[in-house]
C-alpha cells in the first residue's frame, strides 16, 4: 500500500497542477462542464506532450554538445516532432514572457523607481543617522540626569538617616 502511494505521488510530481488545469479548461470553455474523467485524460495527454516534447529538446540539446536545454531547442524539438503548426505561437509566448522577465527585472529595483537621484538618497540616510544618534544622545543624558537624581534622593535619605541617628545618641 505505501509503493501504492509512493507511486501516485510520483506520478503527480510529474504532472501539471490539478488546479492549473481546471483553472485552464474553465477559461477556455466557460459554458461547457468537463466530466472527471475527461478532465483525467486531459491531464494525462498534456502530461505526456510536456515529456514528449521536453524528451526531444533534450536530444536536440545533447546533438550540439550544450548542458543547458534552451527556448531554440524546444522549438526545434517541435518542428522534429511534427508539430511546427505550434511553434509560432510558442514564439509569441516566448517573446510575451522575455518582456515580463524584463518588466520585472526593471521593476525589481524601488530605488530607481523614486527618481530620486542616489546622492539625494545618501544625504538623506546620512542625516537620519545623525538624528538617530542625536535622539540616542538625548535619551543617554536624560537616562543619566534620572540616575544622579536618584543616586542624590539616596544620599540625602541616608544623610538624613545618619542625623536622626545622630539626634538619637545625643539625647
Amino acid at each position: 500500500m505505501a509503493d501504492n502511494r509512493d507511486e501516485k505521488k510520483d506520478d503527480d510530481d510529474l504532472s501539471i497542477p490539478r488546479a492549473a488545469l481546471n483553472k485552464m479548461i474553465k477559461e477556455l470553455t466557460p459554458s461547457i462542464r468537463v466530466a472527471n474523467d475527461a478532465r483525467e485524460l486531459i491531464l494525462n495527454c498534456c502530461t505526456e506532450f510536456i515529456h514528449l516534447v521536453s524528451s526531444e529538446a533534450n536530444e536536440v540539446c545533447n546533438k550540439q554538445h550544450k548542458k543547458t536545454i534552451s527556448a531554440e531547442h524546444v522549438l526545434n524539438a517541435l518542428d522534429s516532432l511534427g508539430f511546427g503548426s505550434y511553434k509560432e505561437e510558442a514564439v509569441a509566448v516566448l517573446a510575451e514572457a522575455k518582456a515580463v522577465a524584463a518588466k520585472k527585472r526593471r521593476g525589481s529595483s524601488r530605488l530607481e523607481n523614486l527618481g530620486i537621484p542616489e546622492e539625494e538618497l545618501l544625504r538623506q540616510q546620512q542625516e537620519l543617522f545623525a538624528k538617530a544618534r542625536q535622539e540616542q544622545a538625548e535619551l543617554e543624558q536624560q537616562q543619566w540626569i534620572q540616575m544622579q537624581q536618584a543616586l542624590q534622593q539616596q544620599q540625602g535619605q541616608l544623610s538624613g538617616a545618619t542625623q536622626d541617628e545622630q539626634e538619637d545618641d545625643y539625647s
